[in-house]
């Protein structure tokens, strides 16, 4: 039975060792920040710390700060992600905590960080966590929660990924099936990107995972194909292109005050 017992405990902690092994190989570099709350964005040359009302830019190379954003009209409160698309860096912005939901999309310019632009939602979508552009159209998605932020009657289930043209016109919506709104424990969809072919991926809110997502062929549900590791915690996310079919992904460590690059396995 003491034998029985060894072997259980060395598997145990064989396993353990190798779960953690796996995920650390994942990280390929990790970048020290004064904060990194938020989210990550990123272009050809620097990274952006995307806080609650501040955005910080730093050399990729180097990891070297390069200058920021401070919101100094005490407008913006919750900033969630941000992503560079054709040289403009787009945040989604929330009231979170507060209720009725409120959103909107701030614009700035990343070489100077200077403020250009805004789309506001207002009320009646969700909190905007995360936006991408694909095939033509904005994609935004609203989170909802379970508990604190939460809109009364309502739960994370009213989450959703909503589509946009160009003048913001909402186009078509999903939602986000049963078994991943579990996953997120009562938080909701925090980060993600659209990849070329229409692959999604998303983060929850705390745990060290992407969750592979497609648009679905019939339905109004989002379907959940499989979960990969990766080297940061949830929150807003950024994908780099390498070398033909490499991604990397860029998050963030929160306790530690880190920007950690993982490679998409």
């Amino acid at each position: 039975m003491q034998c029985g017992r060894i072997i259980l405990f060395f598997t145990f902690n064989i396993l353990i060792a190798a779960h953690l092994f796996g995920q650390q190989s994942l990280i390929i570099r990790e970048y020290d920040v004064k904060q990194s709350r938020q989210g990550v964005a990123v272009d050809s040359a620097h990274f952006y710390v995307v806080n609650n009302s501040s955005i910080d830019k730093y050399n990729k190379s180097t990891g070297t700060y390069v200058g920021s954003w401070r919101d100094t009209t005490g407008v913006i409160k919750h900033l969630n992600s941000g992503i560079i698309i054709n040289g403009i860096l787009y945040c989604c912005n929330s009231n979170y905590p507060n209720a009725p939901m409120a959103s909107s999309i701030e614009m700035f310019d990343p070489w100077t960080l200077d403020h250009v632009g805004n789309h506001s939602f207002g009320v009646g979508n969700g909190s905007a966590t995360w936006l991408d552009y694909y095939q033509g159209s904005w994609y935004v998605t609203f989170a909802h929660y379970t508990g604190r932020g939460s809109e009364p009657n309502k739960d994370n289930s009213w989450t959703r990924m909503v589509k946009f043209d160009t003048l913001w016109r909402q186009m078509e919506s999903w939602i986000f099936p049963d078994s991943l709104l579990k996953e997120f424990e009562g938080r909701s969809n925090s980060g993600g990107f659209i990849q070329d072919d229409g692959t999604i991926y998303c983060t929850g809110h705390d745990n060290h995972k992407l969750y592979k997502l497609k648009f679905p062929v019939l339905g109004y549900t989002l379907e959940w194909e499989s979960t990969v590791p990766m080297g940061g915690f949830g929150q807003g996310v950024a994908q780099e292109k390498h070398g033909e079919g490499e991604t990397w992904v860029y998050g963030v460590l929160k306790k530690s005050s880190k920007v950690v690059v993982s490679r998409l396995p």
